[in-house]
């Protein structure tokens, strides 16, 4: 079969799919124009999911007569400028789009209409394209000052085939409102409007830069409760700056859902970012829970590759072991920062977990002890009390009440002029009970907290043994006979490269030849372990993200594990020196609001929350 050159209209619709693949692809390049032209005001309309028509109007800088013809031939962009001797370079890309591909390619497949108005002065004018014709430019009435209206009807219409392969208009919808999100959360000074299908569905106004701004516009995005629950990230190392907001471990979510990376302003989906990210959380989540998360990564535009993938959501960074570093060290430094600190969705959860009784209303009813259901369903006072009665399990036993002298007009005095500190101050308060053998009862100066004994231990535990490993080299153990691993070349090849860093978690590993690997100490906590598995699930860990995650999320299993049986366990009867000493550890240990899990270790209730409970307030 001989070699022809396709048609231009054949080749704009090939392009096309690679830049639209759906309407959400071509919402999102439409917006990244607008915010590339300057924009503090960006309207989005959509009807049938973006299939019938999209509309993005801005207030940017506009474009000329003489520039919207150009605007819709393909390669042709104002994002890049060449140099004295004509050469463009591709290295240091500052603006969103660059390949100028999106007027044409949406052009290509749809009925595309572009209206502008210059800033700099002059009349408004209109161009149109129907699936590759070109319209001659008009003059033409605009709304604003200055700016774009770009409008795309009929998506697809030109590639019927294209059509066959949507989702509904329900989840195109869906599709786009997700993508203005990511949009907004990057760029929280520029007002953002969302109308699908005729309803207003997102209005954001513009808001200030900075810390405060950002946080003000992911809380209106992500919730009221991110906002609540969101540690500050803000680390630089060796030029490369990282910012947003992470979740604590207790407000982890069942997917990947609430993670959200930026790099130099462009939403992306990285694996080397999202393998961080997980990596950064290995102590505190458990394998089926997610962090929520949004990052900003600030890097010259010489180390990070954008032009990697036609829809630019991908990137490559030219050093991808500081890039990952940088974000796993900035995160575990602010949870770390964060101390017992646990989210306030736990004290959300537990108080809907209550019910208040009214009592039980018609026939007595008149058990002779307290019901399950507590004392809204005792009825022992319906008939003559007797002395037996009375005594309620527990109401006589010892109370594990802290007897200290009053405190009620502050702190006491002791011989030698030093103070005690009232125990109702301290963050956990003072141990007031035990129930059943496995919560604390803790009262603080404004509310309660409730413990979890076996939970908040096992991580006080958990975080000594960390800290001796940190301390010095991990013990490691001899293989009687050292084992070959046999492995891809390729493999064999990533592992060799890492034995510096296998060995300082106590894994001695040196190259056998072109596809093996020879195995001669493990680290003694793993025990009898399954050497060959490990090196695999290592090797893979190596070609997905860069960085030995096996070995290190193994040692910290093994170590929750020893933690968890070095522990108080649930049912055993602590005295109340005891468990007010746990209270205070907790207090002085980082990352004790959560156990080796991810779930929490304590539940606080405000006086607020009991009196609503009961319906004081």
């Amino acid at each position: 079969m001989p070699i022809r050159r396709l048609p231009p209209e054949t080749v704009n619709r090939i392009a096309a799919g690679e830049v639209v693949e759906r309407p959400a692809s071509a919402i999102k390049e439409l917006v990244e124009n607008a915010l590339d032209a300057g924009a503090t005001r960006i309207e989005v309309q959509a009807d049938g999911g973006g299939l019938s028509r999209i509309l993005i109007a801005d207030d940017g800088h506009g474009m000329a007569a003489g520039q919207l013809a150009l605007a819709i031939e393909r390669h042709a962009t104002s994002k890049l400028e060449p140099d004295d001797a004509g050469d463009v370079d591709l290295l240091r890309i500052h603006t969103l789009g660059f390949r100028g591909e999106a007027l044409p390619s949406i052009g290509s497949v749809a009925r595309l209409t572009i209206t502008s108005r210059p800033k700099d002065g002059g009349d408004a004018h209109q161009i149109t394209v129907e699936g590759g014709d070109q319209r001659p430019v008009a003059p033409a009435g605009f709304p604003g000052p200055h700016g774009a209206r770009v409008e795309v009807r009929d998506l697809f219409y030109a590639t019927p085939a294209r059509l066959k392969f949507m989702k509904s208009e329900r989840s195109e919808a869906m599709a786009i409102s997700e993508e203005i999100k990511r949009q907004a959360m990057a760029h929280e000074t520029v007002a953002f409007t969302l109308d699908l299908d005729g309803r207003t569905t997102l209005r954001l106004p513009a808001e200030h830069p900075g810390d405060h701004g950002r946080l003000k516009r992911l809380a209106a995005l992500l919730g009221r409760d991110f906002e609540a629950n969101a540690l500050l990230i803000d680390q630089e190392r060796d030029g490369v700056r990282l910012t947003g907001y992470a979740g604590l471990p207790t407000y982890s979510r069942g997917n990947a859902g609430h993670q959200y990376l930026f790099v130099n302003g462009r939403p992306v989906k990285d694996r080397l970012l999202q393998g961080a990210l997980r990596g950064a959380y290995a102590d505190f989540l458990a394998r089926d829970r997610h962090p929520a998360a949004v990052l900003f990564l600030e890097v010259d535009p010489l180390y990070v590759d954008v032009n990697v993938h036609p829809a630019k959501a991908e990137v490559r960074f030219r050093d991808p072991a500081l890039v990952r570093g940088l974000i796993v060290g900035a995160l575990r430094h602010a949870l770390a920062g964060a101390g017992h600190r646990a989210s306030t969705t736990v004290a959300a959860d537990a108080l809907a977990g209550f019910r208040p009784h009214s009592g039980v209303g018609g026939a007595a009813y008149s058990p002779s002890s307290p019901s399950a259901q507590g004392w809204s369903g005792w009825q022992g006072w319906a008939g003559p009390a007797t002395a037996a009665a009375q005594i309620l399990p527990g109401l006589s036993e010892r109370s594990a009440r802290v007897e200290a002298p009053d405190f009620a007009a502050g702190p006491h005095p002791v011989p030698g002029g030093a103070e005690v500190i009232d125990p109702l101050d301290y963050p956990l308060g003072a141990a007031r009970a035990q129930l059943h053998g496995t919560y604390i009862v803790a009262q603080t100066r404004d509310g309660l907290v409730v413990v979890d004994q076996h939970a908040a231990h096992e991580r006080l535990v958990y975080e000594r043994m960390k800290a001796q490993m940190a301390a010095g080299s991990v013990t490691r153990q001899a293989l009687l006979t050292p084992e070959v691993v046999e492995l891809d070349p390729a493999e064999a090849e990533r592992v060799s490269a890492r034995v510096g860093e296998l060995a300082q978690l106590g894994l001695i590993v040196e190259p056998f030849g072109a596809g093996a690997v020879l195995v001669r100490e493990t680290p003694a906590l793993l025990g009898d372990t399954d050497v060959h598995g490990l090196i695999r699930d290592i090797a893979d860990d190596l070609a997905e993200h860069g960085a030995a995650l096996a070995l290190s999320e193994r040692l910290g299993e093994v170590c929750g594990t020893m933690a968890c049986h070095g522990s108080v366990r649930a049912g055993r009867v602590l005295s109340a020196p005891e468990m007010n000493a746990l209270l205070r550890q907790m207090e002085a240990t980082p990352h004790s609001g959560q156990c080796n899990h991810g779930r929490p270790t304590y539940v606080e209730l405000k006086l607020a929350d009991l009196e609503k409970l009961f319906g004081r307030r």
